[in-house]
Protein backbone atom coordinates (compact mmCIF):
# COMPACT_ATOMS: atom_id res chain seq x y z
CA UNK A 1 0.00 0.00 0.00
CA UNK A 2 1.15 3.32 -0.58
CA UNK A 3 -1.38 5.38 1.28
CA UNK A 4 -0.25 7.95 3.82
CA UNK A 5 -1.02 8.49 7.05
CA UNK A 6 -0.78 12.50 7.11
CA UNK A 7 -4.26 13.47 7.48
CA UNK A 8 -5.92 10.49 7.22
CA UNK A 9 -4.19 9.47 10.29
CA UNK A 10 -6.25 5.93 11.21
CA UNK A 11 -8.05 4.47 8.11
CA UNK A 12 -7.87 0.65 8.14
CA UNK A 13 -7.38 -0.31 4.61
CA UNK A 14 -10.55 -3.06 4.67
CA UNK A 15 -10.94 -5.37 2.05
CA UNK A 16 -7.15 -5.40 1.40
CA UNK A 17 -5.52 -8.77 1.81
CA UNK A 18 -2.25 -8.85 2.61
CA UNK A 19 -0.18 -11.66 4.05
CA UNK A 20 0.30 -10.98 7.75
CA UNK A 21 3.68 -12.39 8.93
CA UNK A 22 6.30 -11.41 6.21
CA UNK A 23 8.81 -14.03 5.74
CA UNK A 24 12.14 -12.37 5.73
CA UNK A 25 12.94 -13.65 2.99
CA UNK A 26 10.04 -11.34 1.12
CA UNK A 27 10.73 -8.60 3.24
CA UNK A 28 12.15 -5.69 1.86
CA UNK A 29 14.49 -3.38 3.42
CA UNK A 30 13.79 0.10 3.73
CA UNK A 31 16.85 2.46 4.44
CA UNK A 32 16.60 5.50 7.06
CA UNK A 33 17.99 6.61 10.11
CA UNK A 34 18.29 4.34 13.24
CA UNK A 35 15.38 5.13 15.66
CA UNK A 36 14.16 3.83 19.55
CA UNK A 37 10.33 4.29 19.65
CA UNK A 38 9.28 3.18 22.81
CA UNK A 39 5.24 1.71 23.08
CA UNK A 40 3.55 2.01 26.18
CA UNK A 41 0.83 -0.21 27.52
CA UNK A 42 -0.69 -2.18 30.16
CA UNK A 43 -1.33 -6.10 31.55
CA UNK A 44 0.83 -8.36 30.10
CA UNK A 45 1.66 -9.83 26.83
CA UNK A 46 -2.06 -11.12 24.90
CA UNK A 47 -4.26 -10.91 21.72
CA UNK A 48 -4.84 -6.95 22.69
CA UNK A 49 -1.18 -6.30 22.39
CA UNK A 50 -1.02 -8.79 19.74
CA UNK A 51 -0.88 -5.94 16.65
CA UNK A 52 1.58 -3.74 18.84
CA UNK A 53 4.36 -6.74 18.48
CA UNK A 54 3.26 -7.80 15.30
CA UNK A 55 4.12 -3.74 14.31
CA UNK A 56 7.53 -3.69 16.31
CA UNK A 57 8.84 -7.03 14.63
CA UNK A 58 7.95 -5.89 10.79
CA UNK A 59 9.19 -2.35 11.51
CA UNK A 60 12.40 -4.01 12.75
CA UNK A 61 12.33 -6.65 9.80
CA UNK A 62 12.02 -3.99 6.90
CA UNK A 63 14.49 -1.67 8.09
CA UNK A 64 17.24 -3.68 8.95
CA UNK A 65 16.79 -3.30 12.60
CA UNK A 66 17.33 0.44 12.31
CA UNK A 67 14.04 1.31 13.52
CA UNK A 68 13.95 -0.32 16.85
CA UNK A 69 10.51 -0.56 19.13
CA UNK A 70 9.78 -2.00 22.38
CA UNK A 71 6.31 -2.80 23.64
CA UNK A 72 6.37 -1.87 27.44
CA UNK A 73 3.85 -3.84 29.57
CA UNK A 74 2.29 -3.98 32.69
CA UNK A 75 2.62 0.46 32.53
CA UNK A 76 6.25 0.83 32.99
CA UNK A 77 5.77 4.31 31.18
CA UNK A 78 2.56 5.44 31.89
CA UNK A 79 -0.89 4.72 34.23
CA UNK A 80 -3.48 3.52 32.00
CA UNK A 81 -5.55 6.27 32.65
CA UNK A 82 -2.53 8.59 31.42
CA UNK A 83 -1.08 7.61 28.42
CA UNK A 84 -2.58 10.49 26.76
CA UNK A 85 -0.70 12.48 28.94
CA UNK A 86 2.12 10.51 28.37
CA UNK A 87 1.87 11.80 24.72
CA UNK A 88 1.61 15.26 25.16
CA UNK A 89 4.55 15.39 26.88
CA UNK A 90 6.65 13.21 24.33
CA UNK A 91 7.22 10.92 27.16
CA UNK A 92 6.56 8.32 24.36
CA UNK A 93 5.99 7.87 20.58
CA UNK A 94 3.08 5.05 20.80
CA UNK A 95 0.39 4.07 23.05
CA UNK A 96 -2.77 2.38 23.61
CA UNK A 97 -5.96 3.81 25.93
CA UNK A 98 -9.05 2.65 26.34
CA UNK A 99 -11.74 5.37 25.54
CA UNK A 100 -14.15 4.61 28.71
CA UNK A 101 -10.89 4.94 31.19
CA UNK A 102 -11.11 9.09 30.30
CA UNK A 103 -14.58 10.03 29.11
CA UNK A 104 -13.34 13.68 29.63
CA UNK A 105 -10.27 13.14 27.59
CA UNK A 106 -12.04 11.64 24.79
CA UNK A 107 -15.56 12.51 24.81
CA UNK A 108 -16.41 11.99 20.92
CA UNK A 109 -14.41 8.79 20.51
CA UNK A 110 -17.06 7.30 23.67
CA UNK A 111 -20.15 6.97 20.73
CA UNK A 112 -18.28 3.41 20.27
CA UNK A 113 -19.15 2.25 23.89
CA UNK A 114 -22.82 2.94 22.86
CA UNK A 115 -25.20 -0.04 24.04
CA UNK A 116 -26.13 -2.07 21.15
CA UNK A 117 -25.12 -0.79 18.03
CA UNK A 118 -26.25 -2.42 15.31
CA UNK A 119 -22.72 -3.98 14.77
CA UNK A 120 -22.33 -7.86 15.47
CA UNK A 121 -19.07 -9.25 13.35
CA UNK A 122 -15.61 -8.51 13.66
CA UNK A 123 -15.34 -6.84 10.32
CA UNK A 124 -18.66 -4.28 11.27
CA UNK A 125 -17.13 -3.40 14.31
CA UNK A 126 -13.60 -2.60 12.42
CA UNK A 127 -15.51 -0.62 9.89
CA UNK A 128 -16.97 0.97 11.97
CA UNK A 129 -13.55 2.20 14.12
CA UNK A 130 -11.90 2.99 11.07
CA UNK A 131 -14.63 5.23 9.72
CA UNK A 132 -14.61 7.36 12.91
CA UNK A 133 -11.08 7.50 13.19
CA UNK A 134 -11.53 9.93 9.79
CA UNK A 135 -13.53 12.05 11.24
CA UNK A 136 -12.75 15.66 11.87
CA UNK A 137 -14.53 15.87 15.17
CA UNK A 138 -12.47 12.29 16.39
CA UNK A 139 -9.09 13.58 14.75
CA UNK A 140 -8.96 17.12 16.31
CA UNK A 141 -10.20 15.24 19.65
CA UNK A 142 -6.76 13.71 19.26
CA UNK A 143 -4.77 16.47 18.12
CA UNK A 144 -5.32 17.72 21.90
CA UNK A 145 -3.61 15.13 23.10
CA UNK A 146 -0.89 15.33 20.49
CA UNK A 147 -1.76 12.32 18.63
CA UNK A 148 -2.72 10.11 16.03
CA UNK A 149 -5.34 7.51 15.20
CA UNK A 150 -3.13 4.51 13.77
CA UNK A 151 -5.30 1.29 14.18
CA UNK A 152 -8.08 0.02 16.56
CA UNK A 153 -7.37 -2.97 18.33
CA UNK A 154 -10.65 -4.22 17.26
CA UNK A 155 -12.09 -4.96 20.74
CA UNK A 156 -14.76 -8.04 20.51
CA UNK A 157 -18.02 -7.60 22.00
CA UNK A 158 -18.25 -7.40 26.17
CA UNK A 159 -19.38 -9.65 28.64
CA UNK A 160 -20.05 -10.18 32.04
CA UNK A 161 -18.23 -12.43 34.25
CA UNK A 162 -19.58 -11.98 38.08
CA UNK A 163 -19.33 -13.46 41.48
CA UNK A 164 -22.20 -14.87 43.74
CA UNK A 165 -25.73 -14.87 42.58
CA UNK A 166 -26.09 -15.62 38.76
CA UNK A 167 -28.14 -12.76 36.84
CA UNK A 168 -30.50 -15.24 34.76
CA UNK A 169 -32.61 -12.25 33.62
CA UNK A 170 -31.21 -9.20 32.57
CA UNK A 171 -33.06 -7.41 35.10
CA UNK A 172 -31.56 -9.40 37.70
CA UNK A 173 -28.62 -6.69 37.62
CA UNK A 174 -30.99 -4.74 39.50
CA UNK A 175 -28.25 -3.52 42.47
CA UNK A 176 -25.75 -5.42 41.37
CA UNK A 177 -22.08 -3.84 41.59
CA UNK A 178 -21.04 -3.95 38.12
CA UNK A 179 -17.40 -2.95 36.22
CA UNK A 180 -18.83 -1.29 32.54
CA UNK A 181 -17.86 1.49 31.00
CA UNK A 182 -19.19 4.04 28.97
CA UNK A 183 -22.78 3.35 27.05
CA UNK A 184 -22.57 -0.32 28.41
CA UNK A 185 -22.10 1.28 31.97
CA UNK A 186 -25.09 3.36 31.70
CA UNK A 187 -26.89 0.61 30.05
CA UNK A 188 -26.28 -0.98 33.34
CA UNK A 189 -27.29 1.60 35.30
CA UNK A 190 -30.87 1.92 33.36
CA UNK A 191 -30.82 -2.06 34.87
CA UNK A 192 -30.69 -0.64 38.31
CA UNK A 193 -27.15 -1.96 38.13
CA UNK A 194 -24.12 0.46 40.07
CA UNK A 195 -21.58 1.39 37.50
CA UNK A 196 -17.99 1.28 38.96
CA UNK A 197 -15.15 2.49 36.16
CA UNK A 198 -11.72 0.95 36.82
CA UNK A 199 -8.78 -0.59 34.89
CA UNK A 200 -8.69 -4.06 33.53
CA UNK A 201 -5.97 -4.48 35.86
CA UNK A 202 -7.47 -3.64 38.86
CA UNK A 203 -10.58 -6.22 38.33
CA UNK A 204 -9.51 -9.19 39.58
CA UNK A 205 -8.65 -7.84 43.08
CA UNK A 206 -11.91 -6.10 42.89
CA UNK A 207 -14.17 -9.41 42.27
CA UNK A 208 -11.96 -11.59 44.32
CA UNK A 209 -12.38 -8.81 47.31
CA UNK A 210 -16.34 -8.35 46.48
CA UNK A 211 -15.70 -4.66 45.31
CA UNK A 212 -17.68 -5.41 42.37
CA UNK A 213 -20.14 -8.42 41.56
CA UNK A 214 -19.67 -8.53 37.90
CA UNK A 215 -16.96 -7.48 35.26
CA UNK A 216 -17.55 -6.48 31.61
CA UNK A 217 -14.78 -7.13 29.50
CA UNK A 218 -14.21 -8.75 25.91
CA UNK A 219 -15.49 -12.18 25.13
CA UNK A 220 -13.45 -14.54 26.66
CA UNK A 221 -9.96 -13.01 26.20
CA UNK A 222 -9.68 -10.80 27.97
CA UNK A 223 -11.49 -11.90 31.27
CA UNK A 224 -9.16 -14.91 31.13
CA UNK A 225 -6.28 -12.14 30.47
CA UNK A 226 -6.45 -11.26 34.01
CA UNK A 227 -7.45 -14.19 35.69
CA UNK A 228 -11.07 -13.42 36.48
CA UNK A 229 -12.63 -16.93 36.20
CA UNK A 230 -10.16 -18.03 39.28
CA UNK A 231 -12.57 -15.74 41.42
CA UNK A 232 -15.83 -15.90 39.12
CA UNK A 233 -18.81 -18.27 39.11
CA UNK A 234 -20.81 -17.52 36.04
CA UNK A 235 -20.45 -15.84 32.85
CA UNK A 236 -22.94 -14.60 30.10
CA UNK A 237 -22.55 -16.33 26.62
CA UNK A 238 -24.80 -13.97 24.84
CA UNK A 239 -25.32 -10.76 26.41
CA UNK A 240 -23.10 -8.99 24.13
CA UNK A 241 -24.21 -5.53 25.16
CA UNK A 242 -21.82 -3.79 23.13
CA UNK A 243 -17.79 -2.94 23.03
CA UNK A 244 -15.32 0.12 23.96
CA UNK A 245 -12.46 0.98 21.66
CA UNK A 246 -8.75 0.88 22.70
CA UNK A 247 -7.10 2.44 19.74
CA UNK A 248 -3.51 2.30 18.95
CA UNK A 249 -2.31 6.22 18.54
CA UNK A 250 1.26 7.72 17.86
CA UNK A 251 2.73 10.55 18.80
CA UNK A 252 1.64 13.38 16.36
CA UNK A 253 5.39 14.93 17.16
CA UNK A 254 7.13 11.91 16.51
CA UNK A 255 5.17 11.09 13.32
CA UNK A 256 5.87 14.17 11.63
CA UNK A 257 9.84 13.52 12.12
CA UNK A 258 9.89 10.29 10.22
CA UNK A 259 11.26 10.27 7.12
CA UNK A 260 8.32 9.46 4.11
CA UNK A 261 10.08 6.18 3.75
CA UNK A 262 9.23 5.39 7.49
CA UNK A 263 5.65 6.57 7.49
CA UNK A 264 5.01 4.94 4.35
CA UNK A 265 6.05 1.28 6.16
CA UNK A 266 3.42 2.09 8.35
CA UNK A 267 1.04 2.47 6.27
CA UNK A 268 1.91 -0.90 4.36
CA UNK A 269 1.69 -2.55 8.13
CA UNK A 270 -1.54 -0.72 9.39
CA UNK A 271 -4.13 -2.86 7.70
CA UNK A 272 -2.15 -6.21 8.21
CA UNK A 273 -3.26 -5.44 12.10
CA UNK A 274 -6.93 -5.85 10.90
CA UNK A 275 -5.97 -9.82 10.56
CA UNK A 276 -3.35 -10.07 13.78
CA UNK A 277 -6.19 -9.40 15.94
CA UNK A 278 -8.55 -11.63 13.83
CA UNK A 279 -6.78 -14.67 14.25
CA UNK A 280 -5.59 -13.63 18.27
CA UNK A 281 -8.86 -12.73 19.26
CA UNK A 282 -10.44 -16.28 17.56
CA UNK A 283 -7.16 -18.85 19.31
CA UNK A 284 -8.45 -16.94 22.68
CA UNK A 285 -11.99 -17.77 22.47
CA UNK A 286 -10.64 -21.26 20.81
CA UNK A 287 -8.56 -22.11 23.95
CA UNK A 288 -10.37 -19.98 26.95
CA UNK A 289 -14.08 -20.63 26.13
CA UNK A 290 -14.00 -24.16 26.50
CA UNK A 291 -11.90 -23.79 30.19
CA UNK A 292 -14.90 -21.21 31.06
CA UNK A 293 -17.85 -23.84 30.52
CA UNK A 294 -16.02 -26.37 32.41
CA UNK A 295 -15.04 -24.24 35.27
CA UNK A 296 -18.51 -21.40 35.39
CA UNK A 297 -22.24 -21.09 35.05
CA UNK A 298 -22.99 -20.02 31.42
CA UNK A 299 -26.01 -17.83 30.88
CA UNK A 300 -27.87 -17.75 27.91
CA UNK A 301 -30.71 -15.48 27.56
CA UNK A 302 -33.46 -15.68 25.06
CA UNK A 303 -34.31 -13.80 22.04
CA UNK A 304 -37.24 -12.19 24.10
CA UNK A 305 -34.98 -11.02 26.75
CA UNK A 306 -32.23 -9.91 24.91
CA UNK A 307 -35.18 -7.41 22.80
CA UNK A 308 -35.90 -6.01 26.58
CA UNK A 309 -33.01 -5.16 27.70
CA UNK A 310 -31.80 -3.18 24.00
CA UNK A 311 -35.88 -1.53 24.52
CA UNK A 312 -34.55 -0.51 28.00
CA UNK A 313 -30.73 0.18 27.30
CA UNK A 314 -30.04 0.79 24.09
CA UNK A 315 -31.23 3.97 21.46
CA UNK A 316 -32.42 5.90 25.50
CA UNK A 317 -28.62 5.64 25.65
CA UNK A 318 -27.68 6.80 22.48
CA UNK A 319 -29.89 9.68 22.84
CA UNK A 320 -28.86 10.63 26.21
CA UNK A 321 -25.25 10.71 25.29
CA UNK A 322 -25.84 13.05 22.42
CA UNK A 323 -27.78 15.58 24.56
CA UNK A 324 -25.17 14.81 27.86
CA UNK A 325 -22.60 15.92 24.82
CA UNK A 326 -24.14 18.54 21.85
CA UNK A 327 -22.19 21.66 23.39
CA UNK A 328 -18.67 20.41 23.58
CA UNK A 329 -19.22 18.87 19.53
CA UNK A 330 -22.05 17.83 16.88
CA UNK A 331 -22.72 14.47 19.04
CA UNK A 332 -25.52 14.24 16.66
CA UNK A 333 -23.55 14.09 13.55
CA UNK A 334 -20.91 11.69 14.86
CA UNK A 335 -23.69 8.93 16.08
CA UNK A 336 -25.33 9.56 12.57
CA UNK A 337 -21.82 8.58 11.63
CA UNK A 338 -21.71 5.33 13.50
CA UNK A 339 -25.01 4.43 12.30
CA UNK A 340 -24.44 4.94 9.11
CA UNK A 341 -20.87 3.04 9.11
CA UNK A 342 -22.91 0.27 10.70
CA UNK A 343 -25.19 0.02 7.64
CA UNK A 344 -23.09 -0.14 5.54
CA UNK A 345 -21.47 -3.81 4.01
CA UNK A 346 -18.45 -3.76 2.54
CA UNK A 347 -17.69 -2.70 -1.21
Amino acid sequence: MTARLGSRAAALALGVALSVGVSSANAQTVDGPSLFWKVSTWGNPRAFTAGLEHMAERVKEATGGKWQMRVFYGEQLSKAKENLDGLKANAFEIATFCNFYHPGKNPALMVTTMPFLPVSSYDDMARVRAGLYENDILKDEMAQWNALYYASTNLPQYNALGRGPAPKDPTDFKGMRVRAGGGIGDAMAKLGAVEQTMPATETYTALQRGTVDAVFLPYTYAHASYKLDEVADWFTANLSPGTSDCPIVINKNAYDALPQQYKDLLAEIQPELLEVYRKAYDEADAKFLPRFQERLEEITYTDEQLAAFREAAGEPVWHEWVEANKDQFDAQAVLDLTLELAGQKGS
